[in-house]
């Protein structure tokens, strides 16, 4: 089997979808600050093997737009802060950067917004002043070359120009940006855009001097003594995520304009900090980005207004080890470089989550050694008897074509077919029992029910095939290939 060594586990599945009318969406960030930054290509491979339906990227990315063309993936592109004063100044500026990024990808790369800079009043104050004529700018370019209706040009702004987000049915925006925010809430209305937010609870907990308990910040239930409420609408607030699209809601509101919706640009968790960021953890990113995305995909919005989803896009697809910062700064990638996950996901609303699921699954461990998955691919494919014709090229397993995704599915093959018999899910340590299907698009994982665990999303790991030299058995890429060929001439066989 020929693979692609840096794809990853097919862990992330997204599910999303592309309007209002018929549900949330959920998108991801590319940020490119990385070492050994995958081809563009590679990068889009994996999204479409993912069923990713958004990206937002930080520029105008020429490899990337070229290689989502025809991909059917939404994309938003990125107006840097570096150029953001230059397009301001110049309606000719504005006009050249819609007709080389965005004029010129379309309509095959399916551009949908434009992200004037990040952050922009609080991280370039400088540049305020021209922050909205620079978005003025760029839709009347988008009117001239008829794209208007199709791209929606805003600017994300972080939770900082809300100096006091709770209660949120007090929040108002820092009133030294009055200005310029009426400015662009004006420009929003007019055109039938959306207030971008980048909503980071980790900030509000780690910056918050133990004000708001961590379960609120991920999404964990509170019990009732600690409810949060909002004292003067008695809304209660499950989440410190919904109290900063709320807050930012009614801040909008205190303008006097409505009808302008939010949607977080940015939100996420780190998973490695330094020693003076201890919440920076494994557990705490995986359960903050699952319990996310079960919040955005239940298709509701905040108490004030509930009707309204909450498209979202985490933060980020790569870990971007180049950024400098503190150690967390580097770490919020659900992916590494390689393309291998950082921890589990589960992004869809079905329960596939579940603590004490009777449906087991054997699955690759994430960060497995390549080497060793290869040769516990062989010995399943080969001597396990396992039947490895959906990954086999043009069938419904071969994408994503990794180590990783492929010893999943001949992993759980084999442990489904052998549990019975004794067969066992650890394949040198490569392999685990796991609660949540791996399951994707019409890559369909078997399960086996009644197998004990004891809580959590992984139960314990049992002991699994080794060579009677206590090594893991495997046999050559020949050997897998023949088993494979002879499993394919089975199936023709049979229908014929």
């Amino acid at each position: 089997m020929v693979l692609k060594k840096w794809f990853g586990s097919l862990l992330l599945l997204i599910v999303g979808t592309f309007s209002n009318a018929v549900g949330a969406f959920l998108g991801i960030n590319i940020g490119t600050d990385v070492s050994n930054m995958p081809s563009a290509s590679d990068v889009v491979a994996m999204l479409k093997a993912n069923q990713i339906t958004h990206v937002r990227l930080y520029d105008a990315d020429a490899h990337l737009l070229k290689d989502l063309a025809n991909s059917g993936i939404e994309v938003m592109v990125g107006i840097t802060n570096e150029e953001v004063l230059g397009i301001g100044e110049s309606p000719a500026a504005a006009a050249a950067w819609i007709n080389k990024n965005v004029a010129s990808y379309m309509p095959s790369t399916n551009i949908t917004a434009i992200a004037v800079g990040s952050e922009v009043l609080t991280s370039i104050p400088n540049a305020a002043a021209v922050l909205v004529p620079a978005m003025n700018y760029l839709h009347k370019a988008l009117v001239a070359s008829n794209l208007n209706f199709q791209v929606k040009v805003s600017t994300p702004q972080s939770m900082d120009v809300i100096p006091k987000p709770f209660p949120p049915s007090t929040a108002t925006f820092n009133s030294t940006w009055n200005s310029t925010i009426y400015q662009v809430l004006q420009f929003l209305k007019n055109t039938n855009s959306y207030y971008m937010l980048n909503a980071y609870p980790y900030y509000g907990y780690t910056t918050g001097n133990g004000i708001f308990p961590i379960d609120y910040a991920l999404f964990r239930p509170l019990p009732s003594v600690k409810q949060i409420v909002d004292p003067n609408t008695l809304s209660h607030y499950n989440s410190m995520f919904d109290a900063m699209v709320d807050a930012t809601y009614y801040a909008i509101d205190a303008f006097n304009i409505s009808g302008i919706p939010v949607i977080v640009t940015e939100s996420g968790w780190p998973w490695v900090g330094g020693a003076n960021e201890p919440d920076a953890t494994v557990e705490n990113a995986e359960t903050f980005n699952n319990n996310l995305i079960l919040r955005v995909l239940n298709n509701s919005g905040p108490p004030s207004q509930p009707t309204i989803p909450i498209n979202t896009y985490i933060y980020e697809l790569f870990n971007e080890d180049k950024r400098p910062g503190p150690v967390s700064e580097k770490n919020w990638g659900l992916f590494f470089p390689n393309g291998s996950a950082v921890y589990t996901l589960s992004l869809s609303t079905s329960n596939r989550i579940t603590k004490n699921s009777s449906v087991t699954y054997c699955a690759a461990k994430p960060n497995a050694d390549s080497a060793k998955l290869q040769e516990g691919l062989n010995w399943a494919c080969g001597q396990g008897g396992a039947n490895c014709i959906a990954i086999q090229q043009g069938h419904p397993c071969y994408l994503p074509n990794t180590y990783q995704s492929h010893a999943s599915y001949a992993y759980n093959d084999y442990f489904q077919k052998m549990r019975g018999a004794g067969g066992t899910c650890d394949f040198d340590g490569t392999a685990m029992t796991t609660t949540v299907d791996p399951s994707y698009g019409s890559c369909i994982f078997t399960g086996s029910s009644n197998l004990s665990t004891s809580g959590g999303i992984f139960p314990p790991v049992s002991l699994g095939p080794i060579s009677p030299q206590g090594g893991s058995s495997s046999l050559s890429s020949e050997t897998c290939k023949l088993q494979s060929l002879l499993s394919a001439a089975l199936l023709a066989l049979i229908l014929l």
